[in-house]
């Protein structure tokens, strides 16, 4: 009797993982589409990872070209091919380049069942929300604000703001810009902006970035040390952080903030595939390094990677709506599935408004990490917790 009994408790037992299992398995796909590794390290990363914790046949991959402005067909087909798989019942894209709200719109044509998700959207607001059925951004309203506020508070009397004309041809980074200048004209900071060498233009990244290396010390030295910088292309961020290193200066955070943003290129570290998503790990040794090189209290960055982040964060979104746990279009929902990622961060957002209109768009969201300040020790700035003014929502 006891053999019999401990037989049939081995068999429920049995039994009872097998329908835990079955529970847990997944019987459709999502496909991540991002950037490579050579532009993309972030979110390539995620979606590997994404791929070693829920196997291939649950997640897809896929790249778009470096030179997406002048490869747009190849980014649209690569998504859009996605929709000729069965299992597939959600794609994401992040970055968002041109050319992702029509290849959206090619999807559902085909397949109006397949959910759409664009992170960090290079399109109009207006374009990428009549195809996409989410559209999430880092907060560049807020953040427009925030960005000027902790540069007074670290000590800084001016703000460098590094770009070139086609990202300011993009209306997100055009009204963070003016959002930027009429935060510094009420907090006591001289905004202006300098030209630098897009990446995708002849000179190619290389030319671009030994461009920054050469004026970084002229801009230095022109602004002063109580001066910060803030460059719109990721290229152009290691090379400004290896200068500001050497002749001073102050960086609040990147575009899309991530310790693995410039950071290790800048500081000369280099990381293992392994480590790519232990970011408590990254952060500090990104940060000894800093200390170490006299640069404590003048560079920040957000603790967990945005793109990471959010990569990861989307495809958690995805998987909760399809199995009927969450609401597509619910932020705080967004946000849970973004914490899963970045344990112990606080994460702040809001739905965008027009600027013209003032009409709040409610599958366009856009969010922000508070800032961390590296040091010893290292500090928060409390950022997540402040109220910006009203006015800034409709600076254009």
């Amino acid at each position: 009797m006891k053999k019999l009994l401990c037989v049939l408790l081995v068999a429920m037992m049995a039994l009872s993982f097998a329908l835990a299992s079955a529970e847990g398995a997944k019987d459709y796909s999502i496909a991540v589409v991002t950037g490579t590794m050579s532009q993309s390290v972030d979110e390539r990363g995620a979606a590997m990872m994404l791929v070693d914790k829920y196997g291939e046949d649950v997640i897809k991959t896929a790249t778009y070209p470096d030179n997406f402005t002048e490869e747009k067909e190849t980014t649209i087909q690569t998504i859009v091919n996605f929709a000729d798989d069965p299992s597939v019942k959600a794609i994401i894209v992040c970055q968002a380049v041109p050319g992702v709200a029509e290849a959206f719109r090619q999807v559902k044509e085909r397949r109006d069942d397949i959910i759409c998700l664009a992170g960090e959207s290079q399109e109009d607001p207006s374009l990428i929300t009549s195809a996409a059925d989410v559209t999430v951004m880092n907060d560049f309203v807020a953040r427009g604000y925030l960005i000027i506020k902790t540069a007074k508070e670290l000590g800084c009397d001016t703000f460098v703001h590094i770009t070139f004309p086609r990202h300011m041809g993009i209306e997100s980074l055009s009204r963070r810009y003016a959002i930027m200048v009429e935060a510094g004209k009420e907090l006591g900071v001289n905004v202006v902006m300098e030209t630098a060498a897009d990446p995708l233009s002849d000179v190619g990244i290389t030319g671009a970035q030994q461009q920054i290396l050469e004026k970084a010390p002229e801009w230095i030295e022109k602004y002063g040390q109580n001066s910060a910088y803030f460059c719109t292309n990721d290229a152009h961020t290691a090379p400004l952080l290896k200068q500001l290193l050497e002749y001073g200066g102050y960086f609040v955070e990147a575009d899309l903030p991530s310790p693995l943003m410039g950071y290790p290129d800048a500081l000369g570290i280099e990381f293992s595939d392994s480590d790519m998503s232990n970011y408590e790990y990254l952060l500090k040794s990104v940060e000894d390094a800093i200390v170490a090189k006299g640069g404590e209290g003048r560079f920040g960055t957000w603790a967990y990677s945005y793109t990471y982040t959010l990569v990861a964060g989307l495809a958690e979104h995805a998987m909760n709506v399809i199995e009927g746990k969450s609401d597509l279009l619910e932020i705080d929902d967004i946000a849970d599935a973004l914490s899963i990622y970045s344990p112990g961060a606080e994460w702040n957002g809001s739905y965008y408004t027009d600027a013209n209109t003032g009409v709040k768009t409610e599958n366009y969201m856009l969010i922000y990490q508070d800032t961390y300040i590296m040091g010893n020790p290292g500090k928060y700035m409390g950022n997540a917790d402040v109220e910006v003014p009203e006015k800034y929502f409709t600076v254009k």
